[in-house]
């Protein structure tokens, strides 16, 4: 049976700067936690080792892997950790030699040992992770987990039958790429959102899902309030100043608000000219990508490097598009970016250690210009080709962080992501379905086999591209 992904499996609120490198081991690191306490082993615990792989290990410093780690063993949740305790939190463990693992013991840990970078690819996946917990009494435990993009960590499948035919969830359209979701919606006479619905309506009450997409938003929504009022100089060593302030500063003028809200509706009341209007959408996707290289909390969509596209294409239509627009349409689009996020994970990749940055933002872009392209009023099947066209010029993107950091050039392409689905979306209003040349499932397929074919110096890893064009000493 299909693979069944909540809308809130592809957008999940966490903490920058990366879903595979920082949310995903930090999961791990939770997971661990959760194994030995089920082999009533967490408090004979004398020592922890944890071992990087691929790129998790050679850009891990850059995407804070080993701070996530420190943090997931200390028993904090990615979700809810104030933002401020991070780096007291750290900076103890750094000082002391010790950890409180899982908030209940204290063990030595030094974490420059203790976390081991090493350079060789585990044959599963990129980002691999091994922990090694030591008891006091001579024992080992040992797990290893893969971060598959988009906070999903996984341990290595085993083929066999009864796995294959494991029934994960319940939902009464399951999906497994664009084709069957455009017959759905013909057969059920309705939207990509109401399907999406009907589906998590068979995981959780209408309430929680209100509730829980809702919370979605005002984190992304309080993400871009804070990008937009913080400046200086981002942290990691590249010097990145903020350009979100300054940029904000110009375009909203003397304007007197007091919170995320109220500042969005003084935003509707500026001047809309299309140069006024490229700004505001790149000051929303750099104020989110700031954040998120601040080690702030942003919600991946569908991964914390791209975390920036999808509200600021759901801000647009919300300031620009639609003044009357309101929770229905947020709870419409963010269901409707998620669906499209879950074909797109299962057809191919959301990793970019797997399929370099069209796996992030152009699935990104893909998901805002489907979302957006329902909220114009645009049928199912020109849903879909806002996808597809979205997709279609990310095709082959690379990922070459500099520095392995997610700043350069991952800040400023959020921008353009957000931009390609607009003008996605714009298109495929104009465009009869019937006249289209490339179905969403192709794309897909064909982002795959890119993905396949791709050198792994443009995954990720930092060893090609911008990556070794441009070094610190130039930054």
């Amino acid at each position: 049976m299909e693979e069944c992904i909540s809308v809130f499996d592809m957008l999940k609120i966490g903490v920058g700067p990366s879903s595979s490198h920082t949310l995903g081991p930090w999961r791990a690191a939770e997971r661990f936690l959760g194994e030995l306490r089920n082999e009533n082993l967490i408090h004979s615990i004398s020592k922890i080792k944890v071992d990087l792989y691929g790129s998790l290990s050679l850009t891990g410093k850059g995407h804070a892997t080993d701070l996530a780690i420190m943090l997931g063993l200390s028993g904090q949740d990615p979700e809810y950790i104030p933002i401020e305790n991070i780096s007291k939190i750290v900076k103890s463990i750094q000082d002391n030699n010790e950890i409180i693992l899982g908030n209940e013991i204290t063990i030595p840990f030094h974490f420059l040992k203790d976390i081991v970078f090493n350079k060789k690819f585990l044959p599963f996946h990129a980002n691999g992770l091994a922990f090694t917990a030591y008891t006091l009494d001579g024992r080992e435990y040992t797990s290893t987990y893969y971060s598959i993009g988009g906070g999903f960590v996984v341990v290595e499948e085993r083929v066999n039958a009864k796995k294959k035919l494991q029934i994960k969830c319940a939902f009464p359209f399951p999906i497994q790429n664009a084709d069957e979701l455009l017959n759905y919606t013909i057969q059920e006479n309705k939207s990509i959102s109401e399907i999406v619905y009907e589906n998590e309506k068979s995981m959780r009450p209408e309430a929680e899902i209100h509730h829980e997409l809702m919370r979605i938003w005002h984190t992304m929504l309080e993400c871009m309030y804070i990008g937009c009022h913080s400046e200086g100089i981002l942290p990691g060593g590249l010097n990145v100043r903020r350009r979100a302030f300054d940029m904000h500063q110009h375009l909203i003028g003397l304007s007197n608000y007091d919170s995320p809200q109220t500042w969005l509706e003084q935003i509707r009341l500026t001047e809309v000219k299309f140069r006024q209007i490229l700004k505001w959408v790149s000051c929303f996707a750099l104020a989110v990508n700031e954040v998120n290289a601040a080690l702030g909390r942003v919600v991946t969509a569908p991964t914390n490097g791209s975390a920036g596209v999808i509200p600021a294409v759901l801000m647009y239509y919300l300031v620009i598009e639609n003044h009357e627009a309101g929770e229905k349409e947020i709870k419409q689009f963010l269901m409707v970016a998620g669906e499209i996020g879950s074909i797109f994970k299962k057809g191919s990749t959301i990793s970019a250690a797997m399929g370099g940055c069209q796996a992030e933002i152009g699935v990104s872009s893909s998901m805002a210009a489907a979302a957006l392209c329902e909220l114009m009023g645009g049928t199912p099947a020109q849903v879909l080709m806002a996808a597809e066209i979205a997709m279609e010029h990310h095709l082959g993107l690379t990922c070459d962080p500099v520095g392995g950091l997610v700043q350069i050039p991952c800040i400023e392409r959020n921008t353009m992501g957000a931009i390609k689905a607009i003008h996605a979306a714009e298109l495929a209003l104009e465009t009869d379905p019937k006249n289209a040349k490339v179905p969403l499932d192709k794309v897909i397929d064909t982002m795959w086999q890119t993905a396949k074919d791709m050198n792994n110096k443009y995954k990720e890893t930092s060893e090609g591209g911008l990556a070794i064009a441009v070094n610190m000493a130039d930054c």
